[in-house]
């Protein structure tokens, strides 16, 4: 990858430039226009740290060749330093250079955005529920580890312990960025808890991510649209959990969209929750359309969100995980369903910015 001068040195001046608009007395009195001059100045920064770190790499690099070529014979101590030194700046070099094709893309407006996850069991019963409530975990594991913040917004727990569905809310920085290639349908080969004989069965789930918007009033949503239903709470098995009617569910008239929310004791704040679900899933809808307005959009993006495409598989048995989008397979199951994603996730991230750096590069872009 090489460096252009031209695009470093605006990068420098309009770092310079939101400086200046950052400094004008009264500009932090709009938290709003306030916080895009300091993301797009953040953005910049890293940007410009990024691309020196590469440079410093590189030089780095050029050196060390040059002192094996001059001294690495006569010393072999120093030759075997240098040697070890090369492989771990020949490891280093191309993650650095994919942090800053990343940081060099036009950032998605939606990448700094909370997520909504919504995890729904699909062929296999009982044991799809199982899945899904195994899914939930590594995600509320890995959330944890990048110090987010997870809620659950609504749940339909089964008789054993998973979940038919769970909607759950992820809050912190760079959420969707992170999670936005998870939507789509997911596969486990196991041997189920009920299965005496030992045999490995094949279950699904499905995983949505929508990113949450800031306010309803993002979407346009008519009140004659809506048909709003009370119904009391209910908990694991069926049973009641308070006696009033607390849990609100919506229906979205024209779409046919369905949501529900009764984790909290107010019927007014799950009402507030499920119009942020219905707002994030009409956003959301809105965005699929437009993809397939876009056939060539869904060749050159990973994170389509088309959830009828399979996208993993969780191989118990062998201890295996495929991602069948960039034919990804490691041997480390146990550890991600712990919640150690990065690795999968930065796979795909690279894979993506990938193809949409050769998108943004073709002749008219």
């Amino acid at each position: 990858m090489e460096l252009d001068p031209t695009y470093l040195s605006q990068a420098a001046r309009r770092m310079e430039e939101l400086e200046r608009e950052m400094a004008v007395p009264g500009v932090a009195a709009h938290p709003e226009s306030f916080k895009e001059l300091v993301r797009e100045h953040q953005r910049l920064r890293d940007t410009v740290q990024t691309a020196a770190e590469l440079e410093r790499l590189r030089r780095q690099l050029a050196d060390n060749a040059e002192l094996l070529l001059e001294d690495g014979g006569a010393d072999p101590e120093f030759a075997e330093i240098a040697l070890a030194e090369k492989e771990e700046l020949e490891a280093r070099i191309p993650r650095v250079e994919n942090q800053l094709k990343m940081l060099m893309l036009p950032p998605d407006p939606d990448d700094s955005r909370n997520t909504i996850l919504e995890i729904r069991a699909g062929t296999g019963g009982e044991e799809a529920a199982l899945f899904a409530g195994d899914l939930f975990h590594m995600y509320a594991k890995f959330a944890d580890a990048k110090g987010w913040k997870t809620a659950v917004m609504d749940a339909a727990p089964s008789d054993l312990g998973g979940f038919k569905e769970i909607i759950f809310l992820v809050e912190g920085t760079d959420v969707y960025k992170t999670l936005r290639y998870e939507s789509g349908g997911h596969r486990v080969q196991r041997v189920p808890t009920t299965e005496a004989q030992g045999r490995v069965h094949t279950s699904a789930a499905t995983v949505a991510v929508l990113p949450e918007v800031a306010e309803v009033s993002e979407v346009e949503i008519k009140p004659e649209d809506l048909r709003i239903d009370l119904f009391c709470a209910s908990g694991p098995g069926g049973q009641k959990v308070n006696k009033t009617e607390s849990a609100i569910r919506i229906t979205h008239l024209p779409t046919g969209l369905v949501v529900a929310c009764q984790d909290e004791r107010s019927q007014n704040r799950n009402r507030e929750k499920a119009m942020k679900v219905l707002a994030s899933k009409l956003l959301d809808l809105r965005r699929q359309q437009d993809h397939d307005k876009m056939a060539s959009a869904r060749k050159t993006q990973i994170g389509s969100g088309d959830r009828s495409e399979r996208i993993r598989t969780y191989n118990f048995p062998q201890n295996r995980l495929t991602d069948h989008r960039i034919g990804l397979t490691l041997y480390s199951l146990d550890q991600i369903m712990e919640g150690q994603l990065d690795e999968v996730i930065e796979a795909l991230q690279t894979r993506d910015v990938e193809l949409r750096l050769a998108e943004q590069m073709k002749p008219g872009h």
